[in-house]
């Protein structure tokens, strides 16, 4: 757990940034008998659950943002839940010691309150904190064993990385060059924007004929710009380029490419969590002869009948 994020410190502080009446006056759960003072939050973790392999585990965490009715009650309470939800939404967050998690805005579940002793206004909204889990070095490589008559063998193989996404993986960099970072398959714990992440979700196999069979693999996309302008242009534009190109370079060298199938975008889906592309690449794959032996001659000798 030592690269878990200081989440709770570093939401804190941010809100005194989004919210400059907030400064110092940003608290963690009072005790019941604290009277809170004027335009202040407070800040309260819920569940925490695994939540995807690529986006890491998720925690929930709840924002009270206190105003007095003299000073404009739930009209401003309303006015600091648009800012935050505007800052925080799809934000990645870093920690003083560079550890990173993002927040997405889930909606608010409770309704409006009123505190007994301070006489201030509140609505609690809700964020889903994502914090990316360290990759596990043992998924590099995989052990098994390879027994004979005499004796049993442990051989450690590497594994080998999917081509496909190795083509994907150039074929992004090349279109948006070296500024950018491309991911595969899971969010690092040091990710940085802007980046793309791109993720397997489905294969399918379909016989083409008695010679060859098709190959379909479905992927999703994660833009992560730097803004929500950038994140929009590059993901529409990705998708413009792979419905025109129509064809990703699988191996030059044997003249062997990947044939884009389908390519879609959804600017409304989250960058960090669902993703925005869902791209369909197609491949056809000749089947292996099967091994037997060749024929040595062939002899024909017709009988004629009288």
């Amino acid at each position: 757990m030592n690269n878990i994020p200081k989440m709770r410190a570093t939401i804190k502080s941010k809100l005194a940034e989004i919210i400059p009446e907030w400064k110092g006056q940003v608290y963690d759960l009072p005790p019941l008998d604290l009277i809170l003072p004027g335009s202040c939050a407070v800040v309260t973790f819920a569940e925490e659950v695994q939540k995807s392999s690529w986006a890491g585990y998720r925690r929930i965490v709840k924002i009270w943002p206190y105003a007095r009715i003299s000073n404009g009650g739930f009209e401003q309470v309303e006015v600091w839940t648009q800012k935050l939800i505007e800052v925080l939404h799809d934000a990645r967050l870093e920690d003083e010691e560079g550890h990173a998690f993002t927040c997405i805005y889930l909606g608010a579940s409770d309704s409006d309150r009123i505190d007994t002793l301070s006489g201030l206004v509140t609505r609690a909204i809700r964020f889903g904190i994502y914090v990316p889990e360290p990759l596990d070095p043992s998924t590099s490589s995989h052990a098994f064993q390879a027994s004979n008559a005499s004796a049993s063998t442990t051989v450690l193989e590497s594994v080998q990385p999917d081509s496909w996404l190795t083509a994907l993986h150039h074929w992004t960099q090349a279109q948006l060059g070296e500024e950018w970072t491309i991911y595969e398959e899971a969010w690092p714990i040091d990710y940085k924007a802007p980046a793309v992440l791109w993720r397997l979700t489905a294969s399918n196999f379909a016989a083409a004929g008695t010679s060859a069979f098709d190959v379909r693999k479905q992927w999703i996309g994660h833009v992560y710009g730097r803004n929500a302008q950038e994140t929009q242009r590059i993901a529409t534009g990705l998708v413009e380029r792979l419905s025109s190109q129509t064809r990703i370079p699988l191996d030059i060298a044997d003249r062997r490419y990947l044939t884009v199938s389908e390519a879609s975008v959804d600017i409304q889906a989250d960058a960090f969590l669902n993703g925005q592309i869902r791209l369909t690449l197609l491949h056809r794959v000749q089947r292996a002869l099967p091994n037997a032996p060749l024929i040595r001659e062939v002899t024909n000798k017709p009988v004629l009948d009288y």
